[in-house]
């Protein structure tokens, strides 16, 4: 009887896991290029207390084993790097990624990526993000510029107000070979580990890269109803859990009661 309750309470651990997930994406449903995250869940060890295929007493063999399990556990939250929707806004320095890749910046020194393209100018004339990390390769845009426009393979042109070149750059775009496998560090950014493998670089357009359009903004792929639909199950299923708590101490109280 006590196996139940301890089984029951895995399951409502998992749910509790569940609901933080889900949570953390409908915070994030108006993020800039915010990748929605998934829980996913398996069952723990069982006990054998008949082996299938045993011998019988008789000389046969049990055509199926009694096996016992324990509950379930989280297995992995992962981040699922679906394609969001697009806003336009008409900012020069506004970049979305139609496809796949990431942003790189320098954030204190070392590499993160993001698929957030909201960019602005530091006090140098730099191109970064709203924390003041610089998109790579840097590059400042000249004091005289008045026009600025980025194509769909990532040129990236200043003029002037006669239309004039003052500077150009080629924008870079990274990927990996299992994005899941990035670590969020916050404030839209992730960075590389072992589990990702080492950025690919390349051109938007090119070979498996996204295209870049200007003037636009990725939001979050977190679907409302999707998420809605989840809490409910995951509170359904927690509160499964908790009347099959209640129900094995009802049980264990009707077996105290037996002797009075």
């Amino acid at each position: 009887m006590l196996r139940g309750l301890w089984t029951a309470a895995t399951g409502m651990s998992c749910q509790q896991v569940n609901i933080d997930v889900i949570a953390h994406n409908l915070a994030n449903v108006n993020t800039t290029g915010f990748k929605k995250s998934r829980a996913y869940f398996q069952d723990l060890m069982y006990q054998t207390i008949q082996m299938a295929g045993a011998s019988t007493s008789s000389g046969g063999q049990f055509p199926t084993g009694i096996e016992i399990g324990m509950g379930a556990k989280v297995s992995s939250v992962e981040k699922l790097f679906l394609q969001g929707d697009y806003m336009q806004t008409k900012k020069e320095l506004d970049m979305a990624i139609e496809g796949k890749g990431f942003f790189k910046l320098i954030s204190n020194g070392r590499e993160v990526f993001t698929r957030s393209g909201s960019f602005k100018l530091d006090k140098d004339g730099y191109i970064c993000d709203s924390y003041g990390n610089r998109l790579q390769p840097e590059f400042a845009i000249p004091s005289r510029t008045a026009k600025i426009t980025i194509d769909s393979g990532g040129r990236l042109v200043a003029s002037d107000s006669e239309g004039k070149e003052l500077g150009s750059v080629q924008i870079q775009l990274f990927n990996f070979p299992n994005p899941s496998g990035l670590k969020s560090i916050g404030q839209n950014l992730l960075i590389q580990t072992d589990a990702s493998g080492d950025p690919i670089q390349g051109n938007p357009g090119t070979d498996e890269f996204g295209t870049i359009s200007q003037g636009f903004l990725e939001m979050s792929n977190v679907d409302v109803v999707e998420e809605m639909i989840n809490m409910i199950m995951a509170q359904r299923a927690y509160e499964i859990g908790t009347k099959v708590i209640q129900t094995g101490d009802d049980m264990l109280q009707m077996a105290n009661n037996l002797k009075r």
